[in-house]
């Protein structure tokens, strides 16, 4: 993963809910697809490698076979290809550091620095006022930057942006101990319980507070409350919904 979500995060748009069920961010970015398709490499890359004795080029070989057919799976279901051929580049390249060094903890090498990356990316956002969650959201609603305009919504999506960030602190916090220490096992057990159910927990709250910060009244994510610029309210024009 990137500094942008994807295999642990959130992930391409889906289709909307039906009417009479209030729309979340899981309906509007999805993840669980993403968040279970990372799992699959490295659980078979330890099963390879505990299957063969801890050969590392047992491990490697199932890691890699796993990621292709899933990759072609997935190209047949109609999925993206670039999406679907970065998941397995991504094993390619982990599997290839691993074979470098000799050393089965370096097949997760890429996972630890991704989330680094990934953590110092959300919080950098959030400083900036540009949340990544709000990024996110905005281009699945095909909103450009409109959301930017509405204070409200800024304001709710720097702090849901918060509850990511704290995700890939949690896997860093994690990861790291265990990668320093060599524990193979431990890592797919870890890369598992911090994938999906870490993704479901964060867009369920991120989600809570994101309604809980919007004023009362406030039409919701679709449609920003955008504030005039200068030259707008000297015309004495009200705020304008996009």
């Amino acid at each position: 993963m990137t500094a942008t979500p994807g295999p642990d995060g959130p992930s391409r748009p889906v289709p909307s809910p039906p009417a009479d069920r209030p729309e979340s961010l899981a309906d509007l970015l999805g993840g669980r697809r993403g968040a279970v398709d990372a799992t699959l490499p490295p659980v078979a890359f330890a099963v390879g490698w505990l299957a063969t004795g801890q050969s590392l080029v047992g491990g490697v070989a199932a890691a890699v076979l796993t990621g292709t057919v899933l990759a072609g799976w997935r190209l047949r279901r109609g999925d993206r290809p670039r999406s679907v051929l970065i998941g397995l580049l991504a094993v390619c390249v982990a599997a290839l550091i691993a074979l470098r060094t000799g050393r089965a903890a370096d097949f997760f090498l890429v996972q630890v620095l991704s989330n680094v990356a990934s953590a110092l990316a959300w919080i950098v956002s959030i400083v900036i006022r540009w949340p990544l969650l709000g990024v996110l959201v905005g281009v699945a609603l095909r909103q450009r930057g409109r959301w930017r305009r509405d204070p409200a919504l800024l304001r709710a999506y720097g702090r849901g942006s918060w509850v990511w960030a704290a995700t890939y602190a949690l896997r860093v916090a994690v990861f790291v101990p265990l990668y320093l220490g060599g524990q193979v096992v431990a890592l797919v057990v870890a890369r598992v319980a911090l994938t999906w159910p870490l993704v479901a927990t964060a867009l369920a709250v991120s989600w809570l507070v994101i309604r809980r910060s919007l004023p009362a009244g406030h039409p919701g994510l679709r449609h920003p409350v955008t504030v005039p610029g200068p030259h707008a309210k000297a015309g004495g024009r009200e705020p304008q919904r996009s």
